[in-house]
């Protein structure tokens, strides 16, 4: 900052006959700023930069008037500039981000490290709380573990044959069957672990019939380690940040079962499947084009326990046989997981 003092120096230096150089070298100025107070060209001190025009601040109310209206919750900044860009947004995730910074603290994220998996080898499935009381609201996931491809389905509860229902559907969707899945350890999966001797479980009957029609091994979590479901667990997070708020910040009313699984299908499709994945760096439909040779074929349809949410007159989603199925194959397939 050039202050007042420094400019009687550069003025009685100046009178002194001696050149902008000398007076620039025993001064500590810039060349020009000396130039500039002998001028009287010069400011006492320098205030801070005028803010440059952005591309976000015609869209800087919006950004306001969404957050208060989402109160506490949070939107991330890729849902932001999603819904910024469908309103002519020009600029990139930077430049949100840098403001979002500045009218909301930042999270701190937990640090969790992963094991990657082989092609075709594990399938992690969970239910999720989204919501508790006289209106429950829950939500079934199934991902993939090499390349990330998704699967949900939101329901009312967690019994034995919800948890069928949707893992067949889930299977469907992927169009083959992974070696192993891993999943939590509630009733409804395994009856007692280590019954019949270390690592030896007595699963659920229903369950273990869908296995074995099916083909594939159930591997448990150890205990209250649900970090042991790492890749699906930062879904969750995604899964709420993107799918879930956003949603819910839209609606006047409590979101249902049927609304979110009117919407699902085409966010897992054209969002959570297209995204570059943070840890991948790549987009999850981009590696279950592989993933996909390496899963076991499906059976045919099961004929057991099934069938709580659906109707004997129900039919199945058609089998995910390809990566562009005619629109009417996701139609039916949002018509199904929504009864």
């Amino acid at each position: 900052m050039l202050t007042k003092e420094n400019q009687v120096e550069i003025h009685v230096l100046h009178r002194q006959g001696k050149s902008i150089r000398e007076i620039a070298r025993e001064t500590g100025a810039a060349r020009n700023t000396v130039r500039a107070v002998v001028r009287g060209q010069a400011h006492e001190g320098y205030g801070p930069r005028a803010p440059r025009p952005t591309n976000l601040d015609p869209h800087k109310g919006y950004l306001d008037t969404r957050l208060n209206a989402a109160g506490r919750i949070r939107l991330s900044a890729v849902v932001l500039l999603r819904e910024l860009q469908e309103r002519g947004y020009a600029g990139g995730i930077t430049q949100l981000k840098e403001y979002l910074r500045t009218i909301r603290p930042r999270p701190e994220l937990e640090p969790v490290v992963r094991f990657e998996t082989p092609l075709g080898k594990q399938l992690q499935i969970d239910f999720v709380v989204v919501r508790r009381g006289a209106s429950p609201l829950r939500v079934f996931t199934a991902e993939l573990g090499y390349s990330r491809y998704a699967y949900a389905e939101f329901t009312d509860n967690e019994r034995t044959e919800t948890l069928i229902a949707c893992l067949e559907r889930a299977l469907h969707w992927f169009g083959g069957v992974p070696r192993h899945i891993l999943c939590d350890n509630p009733k409804t999966i395994v009856i007692e672990r280590n019954a019949y001797g270390e690592g030896k479980h007595r699963f659920n009957d229903k369950l273990y019939d869908l296995a074995k029609h099916y083909g594939f091994q159930i591997h448990l979590c150890a205990p209250y380690r649900a970090q042991t479901k790492g890749k699906l667990e930062r879904f969750h997070r995604y899964l709420r940040g993107s799918f879930i708020d956003p949603l819910q910040s839209r609606q006047t009313e409590p979101i249902d079962v049927a609304l979110c699984n009117r919407e699902i299908a085409p966010w897992l499709r054209d969002i959570a499947g297209m995204r570059v994945h943070a840890t991948l760096k790549e987009r999850p439909v981009d590696r279950f084009q592989l993933e996909r040779e390496g899963l076991q074929p499906l059976a045919p349809p099961y004929g057991g326990h099934r069938r709580l949410l659906h109707d004997t007159s129900s039919t199945m989603p058609v089998p995910f046989e390809s990566l562009q199925h005619p629109l009417a194959t996701y139609d039916r397939f949002a018509l199904e997981i929504a009864r």
